[in-house]
């Protein structure tokens, strides 16, 4: 039998829609998305009221002027004796201590704080077996491992305040002068 309607709507036909299983559905999935944009929200929320927070505790802090460690002066900068954290890439001091969440005692490159950090990044080792008490000079890293320090170097020159050279065994500290440290900061700034 051939349709004679002309394409109109069946009064026995349901109308076109969800209706009441669709609506529940709806809601349910409505429900989920809240439920799970909240717990977004907590969860990321704290993180970014505590990075504020850190990121004050650093602003706190007056810059550095210019000088030269040994590794023992500093292991003084580990976010725990003191509230600066620095650490060495090839030889050259930055303050890292904007990167608190990163280089602080909780945080994943904390190891790093305080510390010649060069043998760990080039082999990408986050044990205190990539730590040396002692002068490093790194002579035995080939040429990627070498490069991958370099590229460290690089990043934390960009994002972090250059302090000083980190000394070998028997180097004297330079002498820097007030100028050399207010240009050296106005590069950084």
């Amino acid at each position: 039998a051939a349709d004679t309607s002309g394409g109109s709507v069946n009064a026995e036909d349901p109308e076109p829609g969800f209706g009441l299983g669709g609506m529940l559905l709806n809601v349910s999935v409505s429900v989920l998305v809240l439920a799970l944009c909240y717990g977004v929200y907590r969860r990321w929320g704290r993180r970014v009221g505590s990075d504020a927070s850190q990121g004050k505790e650093a602003a706190s802090l007056p810059k550095m002027k210019r000088r030269d460690f040994t590794l023992e002066q500093l292991r003084e900068y580990d976010g725990v004796q003191n509230p600066r954290i620095m650490m060495a890439v090839n030889m050259k001091v930055f303050d890292v201590t904007s990167g608190k969440r990163f280089y602080g005692r909780d945080g994943p490159y904390g190891i790093f704080a305080g510390r010649d950090a060069s043998r760990g990044l080039a082999t990408f080792c986050l044990d205190k077996d990539a730590l040396r008490d002692e002068y490093d000079d790194l002579s035995d890293l080939n040429a990627v491992q070498m490069e991958s320090v370099r590229e460290w170097e690089m990043q934390f020159l960009e994002k972090y305040d250059y302090v000083g050279r980190l000394l070998k065994p028997g180097d004297e500290p330079s002498e820097y002068t007030d100028e050399e440290d207010i240009k050296d900061h106005m590069k950084h700034d």
